[in-house]
């Protein structure tokens, strides 16, 4: 339904009646006429700000004067009394329907209920309207059908007596019997003042009489001020409205509770005090046992037995836990046999009556014949076995059965119930037909329920729910019984609307009034900002709202229609601003004025010269689409960005292939391992080799580390740290320092010692090596031009010992030659030469004839044997499968018969 529904009635659409002249206005008589005037305070601030009827706003009071000069004379004479704590809410909802003219249509007959018919009021809780002969009807047919002679409102469901059912027309304030229509007052309405108790359904203690004047719903709160007005614990009193008199003052209540020794710790409340909560020790009432209990429960009863002594002496207490003594015996005086026909005066408690022998004859559990047995102890039997003739409940079978059991019969009651509808059905019924159990499911004349009642005779009740009639937004509704909401039309609501625009301009358009359909279209300008950044100038044509439904509350059977969101407007046309272009390559000086919307670049006559990746070089292309552009016109820079990035004809600029030009820092000799590039070269990794002083050995350097030490560091880093290795200019001993730069410090102070021999070494001295230098030099010779061999030889004189030693060596060599030439050299015979190791390996094994035939016989012997196992294989599994296949077709020929022989058995 295309309607809202709504809890209130207070904002629904006003008469469009005309103010009616004072002169023409029916006298309101004064209120002290009908009731004693209130007693008014003389200041009005001191009513108490906890007064919840001093909330209450007076807006509605304002409408309800404003709609009808009829409702204004009805509440005038409550204001003067109430003033701005005025509370007519809920008579409000009566007082505006019925200032429009506009009352529900009865809830029995759907009718329109006009002022001049005859109506009756529930005056229980709904105060529904209707007319008098149709609850007349209603009521006549509620207790006429119902077992109890009551009737019901047809909205409330409120119980009346038969004796109340109407039988004239009244007033709203039942003075008047038939009350005569008039245009100036409310219709139904005596026009005096209502003067029905206040808070009559509460123990309010108020006395005071309604002001208003005769008028439909409840009668407002009591407005009269009450001076000492006593909260519920009676600690605090204040000034407030006789209707609010029974407050809570927010403290401790402070009453003495139940248990008389502690006070009630609850905040100043309505009714009894709770139950005492404080716990403690408590004994029972035997005083044996202690526990732990509420004060509210401290009086209780143990589990344990009394076992005290009677009076007698001689029984004890078979009571549970008690307090006091245990009382006299119970077996003591008077006593007779079992069956109370004879009398022993004088017997003693613990004596035990003796049985008399006659006949029992109690009354047994039926009722209706007593015991047979005679006089016995203990209770009789429960079960009557006396055989009678019975009838069942219905009458229609009699039977002798045992007394005890019960006969009923299987015949089943066929008469209907009290809904005239469906039969008992209940076997062997009595005649009284429980009621129908049945739910009545009848559609009701709103046509939109079904009676939920239990089965029931005549028509069903109207149906009890309201429907609520409301503008678009919801804030403008009155309510209208369920089933009459077809024949209305909307309120006319003065609210904005609350359908927000899906244009930009939301928050700049003027609001408008609450509206079915479609709302007004946007009257400023669009001010779009289009792609381009540009914005768009005409008249707004953005997204619109979905129109709403229009008003109907009559249903439509029509598939549903997918919701949509918004309806989308006319889209912004292309933007007409002049821009300035640019080339493809974004030249200075050759860019053309187009529209913005047909703008594309275009080639020049010029190269790109759009700098490289590598930085260094330009490109040499002809003008072309950039990929990336980098030099832009400004105000347009994105603009050209995106028509370069989405264009098909963009092309990268060429690729620097030459390789890096630049000079290292710091220089060295070795090239950049880099193609062209735009940052600083990387540092120089190359391994730059340089020998130490002394020659020994090399060591390798990276270019950059060993560029970056100055000449001091470098000479040092040189060092191999050992001894210096090299051969002295003058000597041919080698340099004793660590390894070091520039000549040898130590060329004449050679500390080594020399062998020093004679011409023909036969005698020999050790010098220092510095003595053998200054001795060559006092020679005149230069000791650089004596070989190493013949070092320090010569320098001594020869003596008699080495002219002897010559001469015994010349015979010695005389005598060797002589016996070489003697002895003839012998010739060495051909050996062969060892083989090598890794050669022995590889020297073939001859085989003999018969031992090549014997291989080749294993060989076949063991080819045929896998043949034979092969085809054996073959030969078990073909055997294996065709008995499993005999094995399958036996049982299967024997389900076969066992399906045959079963039809046979059965």
């Amino acid at each position: 339904m295309p309607f809202s529904y709504a809890a209130a009635a207070s904002g629904s659409a006003s008469s469009s009646r005309k103010p009616v002249p004072a002169a023409a206005r029916r006298p309101v008589p004064s209120p002290a006429a009908a009731v004693a005037p209130a007693p008014s305070p003389s200041n009005p601030s001191a009513v108490s700000d906890s007064d919840p009827s001093s909330y209450s706003s007076s807006g509605e009071e304002t409408d309800l004067t404003a709609s009808d000069p009829a409702a204004a004379s009805v509440i005038s004479s409550y204001l003067s009394v109430a003033g701005d704590g005025a509370d007519l809410s809920k008579v409000g909802i009566f007082l505006s329907s019925a200032a429009r003219r506009r009352s529900p249509p009865c809830l029995i007959c759907f009718d329109p209920i006009r002022p001049s018919d005859p109506v009756w009021s529930c005056s229980a809780s709904c105060f529904a309207l209707l007319h008098l002969h149709c609850i007349q009807s209603w009521a006549h047919q509620s207790s006429s059908a119902a077992p109890s002679p009551t009737w019901g409102c047809p909205k409330c469901r409120f119980p009346y007596p038969k004796s109340q059912t109407p039988t004239s027309y009244l007033c709203f304030c039942s003075k008047t019997v038939d009350p005569a229509p008039d245009p100036w007052i409310l219709p139904h309405s005596c026009g005096d003042v209502c003067g029905r108790r206040l808070n009559a359904d509460r123990d309010s203690g108020c006395e005071h009489n309604c002001l208003l004047l005769c008028h439909p719903g409840p009668c407002p709160p009591c407005p009269a001020i009450v001076p000492n007005a006593m909260c519920f614990c009676g600690s605090h009193r204040e000034t407030r409205r006789c209707s609010h008199q029974r407050y809570s003052c927010s403290g401790k209540c402070n009453k003495r509770l139940g248990c008389g020794i502690h006070r009630c710790p609850v905040d100043c409340h309505d009714g009894p005090c709770p139950p005492c909560a404080v716990r403690g020790k408590h004994k029972c009432e035997c005083g044996e046992t202690m526990e732990e209990r509420l004060c509210s429960e401290r009086v209780f009863q143990c589990k344990r037995e009394c076992g005290g002594m009677l009076q007698c002496g001689k029984h004890s207490c078979e009571r549970g836990c008690h307090a006091g003594k245990c009382g006299g015996c119970p077996l003591q005086g008077r006593r007779t046999c079992p069956c109370g026909k004879k009398d022993y005066p004088s017997l003693d408690c613990d004596a035990e009556a003796t049985t008399c022998g006659s006949t029992c004859e109690k009354v047994l559990g039926c009722g209706r014949h007593k015991c047979p047995e005679r006089c016995h102890r203990g209770s009789c039997v429960e079960t009557c076995r006396l055989v009678i003739t019975k009838s069942c409940r219905c009458g229609g079978l009699k039977k002798e059965v045992p007394c005890y059991q019960e006969l009923t019969c299987e015949r089943k009651c066929q008469r209907l119930r009290n809904c005239g509808r469906h039969a008992c059905r209940r076997r062997c019924c009595e005649g009284d037909c429980a009621p129908c159990p049945e739910v009545c499911d009848k559609r009701l004349r709103c046509g939109n329920h079904k009676c939920l009642s239990p089965c029931h005779r005549g028509a069903c009740a109207p149906c009890p729910l309201m429907k609520t009639i409301s503008c678009n937004c919801g804030q403008t509704f009155f309510e209208v019984p369920c089933g009459t909401e077809k024949n209305q039309k909307p309120p006319k609501c003065s609210k904005k609307c609350n359908i927000a625009r899906l244009c930009r301009h939301k928050l700049e358009c003027r609001p408008h009034k609450c509206h079915y359909g479609a709302c007004p279209p946007c009257k400023l300008i669009c001010g779009e900002e289009l792609s381009c950044g540009h914005r768009c100038k005409l008249r707004c044509h953005g997204p619109i709202a979905p129109p709403n439904p229009e008003f109907t509350l009559k249903p439509i059977k029509r598939k549903k229609e997918k919701h949509i969101d918004s309806t989308p407007g006319t889209p912004c046309p292309p933007c007409q601003e002049v821009v300035l272009v640019p080339c493809f390559g974004q030249h200075l000086g050759q860019e053309r004025a187009i529209l913005c919307s047909k703008r594309r670049q275009f080639p020049c006559q010029n190269l790109c010269g759009n700098p490289l990746n590598c930085g260094n070089h330009y490109c040499s292309k002809a003008c072309h689409v950039l990929q990336i552009p980098l030099s832009q016109p400004e105000g347009d820079q994105s603009a050209i960005l995106s028509l370069a990035s989405a264009s098909a004809f963009a092309e990268p600029c060429e690729e620097c292939n030459l390789p890096c030009q630049r000079v290292r820092e710091p220089p060295c000799s070795h090239p950049c391992p880099l193609p062209c590039h735009l940052n600083d070269c990387p540092p120089c990794k190359a391994l730059v080799k340089r020998p130490c002083h002394c020659g020994a050995m090399v060591h390798a350097f990276e270019c950059m580390y060993y560029n970056n030490l100055n000449a001091t560091k470098q000479q040092k880093v040189r060092s191999c740290g050992g001894p210096c290795h090299r051969k002295l200019p003058n000597c041919p001993h080698l340099c004793s320092e660590i390894c070091h730069p520039g000549q040898c410090p130590s060329v004449d102070q050679c500390m080594k010692k020399v062998n020093v021999r004679c011409a023909c070494n036969t005698l020999k001295k050790e010098w220092i090596c510095q003595d053998v230098l200054k001795e060559y030099r006092q020679s005149g010779r230069d000791p650089k031009q004596i070989p190493k061999n013949q070092y320090a030889v010569g320098l001594l004189a020869c003596g008699e010992d080495c002219v002897k030693k010559v001469k015994a060596a010349d015979s010695e060599l005389h005598l060797r030659k002589i016996q070489e030439i003697k002895t003839p050299a012998v010739e060495v015979e051909n050996v062969p030469k060892r083989r090598k190791r890794r050669n022995r390996g590889q020297e073939s094994v001859e085989s003999s004839k018969f031992q090549e035939i014997k291989a080749v016989a294993l060989k076949f012997l063991l080819v045929i044997f896998l043949c034979i196992i092969a085809v054996a294989g073959l030969y078990l599994l073909w055997k294996g499968v065709y008995r499993l296949s005999d094995w399958m077709n036996e049982m299967e020929e024997q389900r076969a018969r066992q399906r045959h022989l079963k039809p046979g058995r059965l």
